[in-house]
């Protein structure tokens, strides 16, 4: 633990040439915004006396994907009553303590708390053990759901042993291949949901017996990543199979396509970089953060921010978050700059920073996914996403 608490951090806006002033300055803005703005710019919500959510404001729920975000948010911010507001609104609302997927969270409910889904998106429970293990650190254990390091634990144990021992459902992590999922049960992974610089974490933290698990976790999904980015474009697809090839099935719940380069898959890139900035490890993934930023920033840069099959075809049709898309693609820098001895992939790195910088956060319906990916990049540009 020792060491994780010695890293020094790189705060590139500070190498920009921005004062720690104006980084501070700017870093408050973006919370204030974010969680107590106005109604077209906020995306937090209080409850009562001891509660809150986050809206998804495009499609006016609540997400685990959101909730564990914002715990991430306040956790690095050093703001716990958020923090336990939100957690202790998914924990009233969310949890599932019964049936098939006990042990997980619901994925959606409405903003009153209603559930929308009996299922479970491991990327939520992913975010709420790692946000818990650092609220730990960073404030110590309280009682019940506020016991953060045995919470963190036990939603773990149930993404790796739901199924086993008469236990009802399916693992989050395929048991074998020691992938994440896409949901408990199915036959393929979402490339964005790869997260070793987290898994690294775990397998300090979690449970001893599932610590061995965890270990090996980290170097299958870096690897995982090589193969899922495109040797050109540094591009993934959305959904993929487990060699990483974009999954073209049809599913059974939508039409929608999957194997593109869209929403969800903006944040591999990110996760790329923050992996990198935190154990500085490569298993080939990393070059896939200096191939996408060179696609979009020199090849596309007269028109970045559209949808793209992952082989880098246009097509033509505008990305649906094209600020969650420029900010997760400015993260990456943090791996680019870091790893790279190319004076061109870095310049153009340096560009994605300073593109960043220079882009407000995301005003209307579409702001929350944005803005969530805006918030962790500004943290992770400016040094302050941190282990804890």
């Amino acid at each position: 633990m020792s060491t994780l608490q010695n890293k020094t951090y790189r705060n590139l806006f500070l190498e920009m040439g921005k004062t720690q002033e104006e980084i501070d300055e700017r870093l408050n803005e973006i919370w204030n915004t974010f969680f107590y703005g106005s109604e077209e710019e906020r995306i937090y919500h209080p409850v009562g006396d001891d509660m809150g959510y986050l809206e998804d404001t495009g499609n006016h729920d609540a997400r685990t994907e959101g909730m564990s975000y914002g715990m991430m948010i306040c956790v690095q911010m050093d703001k716990k009553e958020e923090f336990d507001r939100i957690w202790k609104w998914a924990c009233t609302y969310m949890w599932m303590d019964t049936g098939w997927n006990e042990g997980y969270f619901a994925w959606s409910c409405g903003v009153d708390g209603t559930k929308n889904a009996d299922g479970a998106a491991p990327d939520g429970e992913e975010f709420f053990a790692m946000a818990l293990f650092f609220a730990s650190h960073r404030w110590g254990d309280g009682e019940g759901i506020f016991a953060y390091s045995e919470m963190a634990k036990k939603i773990l144990r149930a993404c790796l042993h739901k199924g086993k021992n008469g236990r009802l459902g399916h693992p989050m992590f395929h048991p074998e291949n020691k992938q994440i999922l896409f949901v408990p049960g199915i036959d393929f992974t979402d490339p964005s949901y790869h997260l070793p610089h987290f898994y690294e974490l775990y397998a300090l933290w979690a449970d001893e017996e599932d610590r061995a698990f965890f270990e090996d976790a980290v170097k299958v999904s870096r690897e995982y990543l090589a193969k899922a980015c495109h040797p050109v474009t540094g591009m993934n697809a959305e959904y993929a199979e487990f060699d990483g090839s974009p999954m073209s099935r049809k599913l059974p719940w939508t039409s929608d396509r999957h194997d593109w380069f869209f929403s969800d898959a903006y944040r591999t890139v990110a996760n790329i970089g923050l992996d990198y900035a935190w154990f500085g490890v490569d298993e080939g993934h990393v070059k896939a953060a200096a191939r996408l930023q060179n696609y979009l920033g020199n090849e596309r840069k007269d028109n970045p921010y559209v949808i793209y099959e992952v082989d880098g075809t246009p097509l033509e049709e505008p990305a649906l978050h094209p600020v969650g898309m420029m900010a997760a693609t400015a993260q990456g820098s943090l791996a680019v700059i870091g790893y790279s001895e190319d004076e061109k992939e870095i310049q153009t790195a340096w560009k994605w920073v300073d593109e960043l910088w220079n882009t407000p956060l995301r005003k209307g319906d579409r702001r929350y996914y944005d803005n969530c990916l805006y918030f962790f990049a500004f943290l992770a540009l400016s040094g302050n996403y941190r282990i804890w």
